[in-house]
């Protein structure tokens, strides 16, 4: 259940208000979804479902209204449920606490501590959407120091950018992350963990995180085995609580790991509410739901939140229906490459099926050019590494060709790195400037 001290319900002055008695009945508990009757309920709201006075109940999330039903997102285990279990309404949405008494902690999709320790700050901040206007997003001009070199020599990410992280299941995904919130140059960390195994949250807190990137950080888990709706809100959580940060002024660096399994969980409840199933089974407010989610960070004049979204791509060619949406609504794509991790190529960032749609925004003009030249040379090797292989290529013949063999190997040094080495922007800019000169 959701204990009233660690979350709060929108529409209460106080966390310790008694929900609004308004009693209903269940009349359904099938798959994931409870239909009720009886009780005034709006789309967004909180309910409580218990069986007596003395029952802590059980709470769930209007998702929507039917021949007089209102369906009910469980947000728990539905054991115990029965047809006499009664409902009554709480008077509003799912309240969180301030971001600035949750830095170091590790929460669940509901704000609940998960690291044994408790939340004494009151419950006040919603999770609802509150997705800029266009016009208060200033344009995107200053680089983010990654410190992880591949990146920053040839796909500089800016500030307020979101960037999508396609990838195959084994390829150092966790890895890059890790390397990313630890090495940014950025005042706060979320990281929300959707749907992960139970034994990755640990692992990723204790050997990816460590002890001094924790102190800054937040971590929402909320892992294979919740429930779809937990799964849910803790997206939701997670963009509130670096929401609430960049209005203090921050520049928050969200690491969303995974897209793919807030859209698996969505569509878990839209199937259950009898929802067409649409592209390759997902129904349609899985693709309305996942704007309304990316469009909450980036840039405003107060504070800025860049985030990565990890998508799990079905195969290289990103052919997958929560791909092709991601891709068309983020401003930028890192695709790892199982070919490049089998060969020990870490991070396996394939440069040239990635791209960062700011960096010609963020970078000066000799950067940018700098970048071109050794993309160039990276796609005129791969051309013809076939030929050079079979020993068709001869030395001369093509001055562009002969850069790229040459550079071949300088460029596998600049794009290669151990996890826990950090990179200067301005001495890999050197060593970028280095490279791109002509032999």
């Amino acid at each position: 259940m959701i204990e009233p001290v660690h979350a709060g319900w929108k529409g209460t002055q106080e966390q310790s208000v008694a929900p609004v008695r308004q009693g209903g009945k269940v009349v359904s508990a099938v798959g994931t979804l409870i239909r009720v009757v009886g009780v005034q309920l709006r789309v967004g709201d909180l309910c409580r479902i218990y069986s007596s006075s003395s029952d802590p109940g059980l709470f769930g999330e209007v998702v929507g209204m039917e021949g007089g039903q209102t369906i009910v997102m469980p947000l728990g285990p539905m054991t115990g449920l029965s047809s006499a279990s009664m409902v009554e309404a709480t008077g509003g949405g799912l309240l969180i606490p301030k971001a600035h008494a949750l830095l170091g902690r590790v929460v669940d999709g509901f704000c609940r501590p998960l690291d044994g320790r408790p939340i004494t700050a009151p419950s006040e901040y919603s999770v609802e959407e509150q997705i800029p206007s266009p016009m208060d997003r200033p344009v995107i001009d200053s680089h983010l120091e990654t410190g992880i070199s591949a990146i920053d020599a040839l796909l500089a990410c800016g500030v307020g950018q979101r960037v999508g992280i396609f990838a195959p299941a084994g390829v150092g995904k966790t890895s890059l992350l890790s390397m990313l919130a630890r090495f940014s140059k950025v005042d706060a960390v979320v990281v929300a963990l959707i749907g992960e195994r139970g034994r990755e949250v640990q692992e990723f807190i204790q050997h990816a995180l460590g002890e001094h990137a924790l102190n800054r950080a937040i971590v929402v888990a909320s892992t294979s085995d919740r429930p779809a709706a937990e799964r849910i809100k803790a997206a939701q959580t997670a963009s509130a609580i670096a929401e609430d940060l960049r209005e203090e002024g921050k520049h928050v660096l969200l690491l969303f790991d995974s897209l793919t399994r807030f859209a698996r969980a969505l569509r878990e409840v839209g199937l259950a509410a009898g929802e067409p199933p649409a592209r390759r089974g997902f129904p349609p407010s899985v693709f309305a739901a996942l704007p309304r989610l990316l469009e909450r960070s980036g840039r405003l004049t107060r504070g800025v939140i860049t985030a990565f979204y990890t998508v799990l791509a079905e195969d290289e060619d990103g052919g997958d229906p929560i791909c092709e949406e991601a891709r068309s609504l983020l401003d930028g794509h890192l695709v790892l490459s199982s070919e490049l991790a089998a060969a020990g190529h870490y991070p396996a960032i394939d440069v040239l099926a990635s791209k960062s749609r700011v960096m010609h925004n963020v970078c000066r003009p000799e950067h940018v050019a700098m970048a071109n030249r050794v993309r160039k040379w990276m796609a005129d090797y791969r051309k013809s590494e076939m030929l050079i292989r079979l020993g068709e290529y001869r030395q001369g013949s093509d001055r562009e060709l002969d850069q790229a063999v040459l550079k071949k190997d300088a460029i596998g040094d600049l794009l290669r790195q151990p996890s826990h080495e950090h990179r200067d922007w301005q001495k890999t800019i050197t060593s970028l400037n280095m490279l791109t000169q002509v032999s």
